[in-house]
């Protein structure tokens, strides 16, 4: 892996994958995308890790979404992955639950990249935004399509219109964030959260995962028959 995108084994079945370029605020460059989607494959290569936590270097800022100068030099292609989308992320194909530890602040495609998780431990100080209209933009990588199935429909409305943060106590009160620490513990946080998932067996995880994953597009019936299926798989 690159220092870019660092890639370490925390303890038993717990990886961490911390984004390293403070100096740009992590804004995401075709190396950090290149190192994110290597980070997915190594993690989901390697039966030992069970859960993973995605944090940041720079206590101040989570991921402040692309980097704009690649972007005006007509290299946002270059931002992007076949299997994973952008940042080489919110799009792949992932069968271990991922947490995103938060500090500071996740904004446009920061934001998207904690949507992408599956869990949030954030900070005190954390803050979450989609201010691309203030751009002339939206945010077309997960914020815009994935927020309203995560806090409440006008909520997420207004989110997405205004362009405006919001601070971590509103985040966890829409049940954006799992879990709020003190600042600097984020990645302790997530790691108290992720033993809790690597105490349990993995295949079940998945399973359970894979199936709460496309549950909201399912009609009850459909859900029903998904469980059945995914239930006997697991016995297998």
């Amino acid at each position: 892996m690159s220092d870019i995108v660092q890639y370490e084994i925390l303890e038993n079945g717990v990886a961490l994958v911390t984004l390293n370029r403070p100096e740009k605020r992590n804004a995401i460059s075709p190396e950090m995308t290149q190192g994110l989607d290597e980070a997915i494959k190594r993690s989901e290569g390697d039966d030992k890790v069970c859960v993973v936590i995605l944090t940041s270097s720079n206590d101040k800022v989570f991921c402040a979404g692309a980097d704009l100068k690649i972007v005006s030099e007509g290299r946002s292609k270059e931002l992007f992955t076949k299997d994973g989308g952008f940042a080489g992320f919110v799009e792949a194909s992932r069968k271990k639950p991922w947490i995103a530890a938060v500090a500071g602040s996740a904004l446009a495609g920061g934001m998207e990249l904690s949507l992408a998780c599956d869990m949030i431990v954030a900070t005190q100080d954390a803050m979450f935004g989609l201010p691309e209209p203030k751009r002339g933009l939206l945010a077309a990588a997960g914020g815009v399509s994935r927020l309203p199935n995560v806090v409440p429909r006008n909520i997420a409305f207004e989110i997405i219109t205004t362009g405006d943060p919001i601070d971590v106590g509103r985040a966890y009160e829409l049940g954006l964030v799992n879990k709020v620490v003190a600042n600097g513990e984020q990645v302790e946080g997530a790691l108290a959260l992720a033993r809790s998932i690597a105490e349990n067996a993995p295949l079940a995880v998945q399973g359970a995962l894979a199936l709460a994953r496309k549950a909201p597009s399912l009609s009850d019936a459909e859900g029903m028959q998904a469980g059945a299926d995914a239930i006997a798989v697991l016995r297998e």
